[in-house]
């Protein structure tokens, strides 16, 4: 049975990541070993891996998608640190709202809250 999934992000620059996924999104370093930093948090979540043909409305198939619960807080965090916003915020027909922002290694990321009604 598997536990859990990680992603794994190609980086000659791992403080890279500390304004887009720390100050921004608000993850913690839960392990540093220099070569390698995992950042995360305490929460739970079902395991999942999506595979796509497009990513909706015929956008690109974005690389990962990360659920927050301030998607709107998030947006203008990420447009205002000058992240280039690939596809702007929009509430979706299946009940998401979302955007799609390049992290700082050019990967593309779908952030995402359900709109539960």
């Amino acid at each position: 049975m598997v536990k859990r999934i990680v992603a794994n992000i190609k980086t000659t620059d791992l403080p890279k990541a500390d304004v887009f996924y720390q100050d921004i999104l608000g993850l913690e370093i839960l392990m540093d070993h220099d070569w390698i930093k995992t950042l995360g948090n305490e929460e739970e979540a079902k395991v999942q891996i999506s595979f796509a043909t497009q990513g909706g409305i015929d956008t690109e198939v974005p690389d990962f998608s990360i659920e927050v619960n301030n998607v709107d807080e998030i947006y203008e965090k990420m447009k205002n640190s000058q992240f280039e916003i690939a596809y702007k915020i929009t509430d979706e027909d299946w009940g998401v709202r979302r955007f799609f922002v390049k992290d700082p290694f050019g990967k593309l990321i779908n952030i995402l809250s359900h709109k539960y009604v």
